[in-house]
């Protein structure tokens, strides 16, 4: 299976996709030892910072070394440029806020999985045109789960995963399995700052922990 496949099969299967940033390296290395004892394999970075692209590196070097079987998504790609340098950095796939055209070219020429914000049935059209196999729907509070349930019968071979304002009840994530999404993105709601600034990493374990159980009862 290559990795394109892999990780098409690994984030339905998570359940969860976590996505954060730190402008402190050893705390996003930190994080990302935390999420993997709490069994995730797959996480998103966010390039949100000028330290993103360093901190993405060491943490490529963290998992090549330490943390078999995980992948790295990075997040918030917006240009041709930062996808070529998060790709040459190692990233596995790549994820973006919207349907961004030069992206999908970088990742196609690279044959790196990448996976489009969409809001409008417009977008998402597009996006399936462009060979996405995976929607982010974002964003996903604005949206709600009642948007996804009037759109998927119209977008039978393709995968949805909401970001933003996703909690962490049994509610808000059961809601968005019911309308039919593979997985859910979660960043602050599940990496706080609170869980950062206090380096709250065996709680952090243990929230991903509940967050994946709430995922399992709601399939």
């Amino acid at each position: 299976m290559d990795k394109k496949a892999t990780i098409l099969k690994l984030i339905p299967e998570q359940g969860i996709l976590p996505l954060f940033f730190n402008k402190d390296a050893d705390v996003s290395v930190d994080i990302l030892h935390a999420l993997y004892a709490a069994g995730i394999k797959t996480i998103e970075y966010t390039n949100r910072g000028e330290a993103a692209l360093k901190n993405f590196a060491k943490l490529r070097e963290v998992c090549d070394k330490e943390l078999g079987g995980m992948y790295l998504g990075i997040g918030t790609i917006k240009d041709r440029a930062g996808a070529q340098a998060f790709i040459d950095a190692g990233a596995d796939y790549i994820i973006s806020p919207g349907l961004v055209d030069e992206v999908v070219e970088v990742a196609d020429k690279n044959n790196v999985l990448w996976i489009p914000g969409c809001m409008t049935p417009s977008e998402i059209i597009k996006a399936e045109n462009l060979g996405a196999k995976v929607i982010k729907l974002f964003p996903g509070n604005v949206l709600g789960p009642s948007f996804l349930s009037a759109v998927k019968a119209v977008f039978p071979n393709l995968l949805f995963m909401p970001t933003g304002g996703v909690e962490l009840t049994k509610e808000s994530i059961g809601g968005w399995f019911k309308a039919g999404v593979c997985a859910v993105g979660m960043g602050s709601q599940l990496i706080s700052a609170a869980v950062m600034e206090g380096k709250k990493y065996a709680e952090l374990t243990e929230s991903t922990k509940q967050a994946i159980a709430i995922v399992n009862a709601s399939r």
